[in-house]
């Protein structure tokens, strides 16, 4: 089996990730948390920039005391506070009297090909690391763009008088000497902290940074709420909304088809269609036809429909914690429930009241997509007759069969909806193959270590992670990983253990989490073409929303009493 036109990515022989300083929070989804208690905080105490420093010091520790957030963090809470209150000014101003300043420790020192002058690093845009994405994006827009760092620098920038406004990306300890400089002048800010501070190949939370180079006030889903968006979505699969949509059920067969749609999931492909009829309307606050919301459940028709056909090609007896649909009803039932349900997305999209033309772009669009899920899934049931050990490429070339075209029939139906030109169904098709893969492998992530990833090598579902193993792996090593992949098991009773040996061994995680941010930044990338702010910062937005919707619960607590103990010692903290 092959599948060539894919190439293992050049992110996966980069740096890798390196852990957060301990005066930020260790993890992508803990900072997304402080972020959002921050934004409420804020508007709470409707606070009005600039702030003295003092003041933040304040507003910071009272935060921090309220939410039982680590004292450790009070600096990049204050940062993050300063940004917010700035968010409103800073999206008014145009992008042409804007700097970006970008630091040099972003770069890969060892391979990094780039000289300096007297104003910084001047990139070569070998692809080596972030910073060229970053400023030929920021350029694009209009940006100055300056790569190099210092509080002095930052004076003479603001003493020229042709910059209202800096996004800058930097460590706390440079951040808290040139806060002075831009309070003392007024000059918005927006300042997106390192993860480390010690000046030589650091990381930064990259969407955090594209969220601040394109904050403009044009953008009018900035303030959409996707979290009640999706639960407004969700409302749409309850009984009575279900029969209202959908019209009465007749007979067992749509009952069942009815129950099993209702069944829990997290409807991204239906809020994904949601999120670009939104942005692309002439009113994104205005809430969505009537017509609509039957779009939205022939789109999600289409995904329940796959899974369970799914369930029985792959043998599961369990989703959503409960007997699959084949377990309860027997195969051929489960079989025609799917087939049912397949019949009514095309329904649903035929009735949904668009105009002609895009109803039959939609259908087409529809068709081609599921063409494109059973081919993904007749490649893995083609290799299942005789399995062998997969390469990277290959399990990617699957998944971008498999689960991208879900997510691009959810966003070209919305953009079609929205009577979106050829330009924005460019864009959506490729940014839904760069989601499906970083979805796919942000979900094997997941799974490993657990018992989901024991089931899915004793089923012998591809794995990411497992090809990683095998292609890395050597000697008897390699002979294990072979044995794994064609399903010779049997003398392995403790396989999970050897395989998450073998992952520790060879860096798999590491290197599929590179994978990962491979392709979030590539969907990124995909939208650099459109010309749609609205969409362009939604979009941005949801993959945020998609890969870090982790509930994190009783994460300081390891913290609570210490600094219980030590709170009035503590010494006063600086920004």
């Amino acid at each position: 089996m092959s599948t060539s036109e894919f190439t293992l990515p050049k992110i996966i022989t980069s740096r890798p990730e390196r852990p957060a300083e301990g005066n930020v929070p260790p993890t992508q989804e803990l900072r997304r948390q402080i972020k959002d208690k921050v934004r409420a905080y804020v508007t709470e105490k409707a606070l009005i920039p600039p702030i003295p420093i003092d003041d933040l010091k304040v507003h910071a520790l009272e935060l921090a005391e309220r939410e039982a957030i680590p004292h450790d963090f009070l600096n990049f809470l204050a940062v993050l506070m300063n940004n917010q209150s700035w968010e409103e000014t800073l999206a008014k101003i145009p992008f042409n009297r804007r700097l970006l300043l970008l630091p040099k420790c972003l770069r890969t020192e060892a391979v990094c090909p780039a000289p300096f002058d007297e104003f910084g690093l001047l990139c070569k845009q070998c692809g080596q690391c972030s910073l060229e994405d970053l400023q030929l994006e920021a350029e694009k827009m209009g940006y100055a763009v300056l790569i190099a760092e210092g509080s002095a620098l930052v004076m003479a920038i603001i003493e020229t008088g042709k910059i209202d406004a800096i996004v800058g990306v930097s460590c706390l300890s440079v951040l808290e000497r040139a806060f002075p400089y831009m309070e003392a002048a007024a000059v918005p800010g927006v300042a997106i902290p390192l993860l480390q501070g010690d000046c030589l190949d650091t990381n930064v939370d990259l969407d955090w940074v594209w969220d601040a180079i394109h904050l403009t006030h044009d953008d009018k889903t900035r303030r959409l709420d996707l979290e009640e968006l999706r639960r407004e979505v969700s409302t749409w699969f309850r009984e009575e909304s279900l029969e209202t949509i959908m019209g009465p059920a007749s007979g067992e067969s749509e009952q069942i088809a009815r129950t099993w749609l209702r069944k829990n999931g997290k409807r991204w492909r239906p809020f994904l269609a949601a999120c670009v009829a939104k942005a692309l309307a002439e009113d994104p606050e205005a809430p969505l036809p009537e017509g609509f919301h039957k779009l939205a459940v022939g789109i999600e028709c289409f995904h329940k429909a796959s899974l369970i056909h799914d369930d029985i090609q792959d043998g599961d007896a369990y989703r959503y914690g409960e007997q699959t649909l084949h377990e309860i009803y027997g195969e051929a039932m489960a079989i025609n429930i799917g087939d049912l349900l397949i019949g009514e997305g095309y329904r649903l999209i035929a009735e949904c009241g668009a105009d002609p033309v895009a109803v039959a772009e939609m259908l087409r669009i529809a068709a081609v997509g599921q063409r494109d899920l059973c081919i993904g899934q007749g490649r893995e049931l083609e290799w299942l007759r005789t399995p062998m050990p997969l390469k990277v490429n290959d399990v990617l070339g699957i998944f971008s069969k498999k689960t991208a075209p879900a997510f691009e029939v959810a966003l070209r139906c919305g953009a079609a909806f929205a009577g979106a030109d050829a330009k924005v169904h460019d864009a959506m098709q490729r940014y839904s193959e760069a989601l499906g893969i970083a979805y796919q492998v942000h979900d094997d992530l997941q799974d490993s270590g657990s018992e989901h990833e024991a089931d899915d090598i004793e089923a012998l579902r591809p794995s990411v992670l497992l090809a990683m193993a095998h292609q890395r792996a050597k000697g008897p090593d390699k002979k294990l990983l072979t044995q794994l992949w064609s399903r010779q098991t049997g003398d392995h009773p403790n396989f999970s253990k050897d395989v998450a040996r073998l992952y520790e061994k060879y860096e798999i995680v590491d290197r599929a989490q590179q994978l990962e941010n491979h392709y979030r930044d590539q969907a990124v990338k995909s939208l650099q073409t459109l010309e749609s702010i609205n969409l362009k910062g939604l979009l941005r937005r949801v993959l945020g929303k998609i890969f870090d919707d982790i509930e994190i619960k009783d994460w300081c607590r390891e913290y609570e009493a210490r600094n219980a103990a030590d709170r009035e010692a503590r010494a006063p903290f600086t920004v």
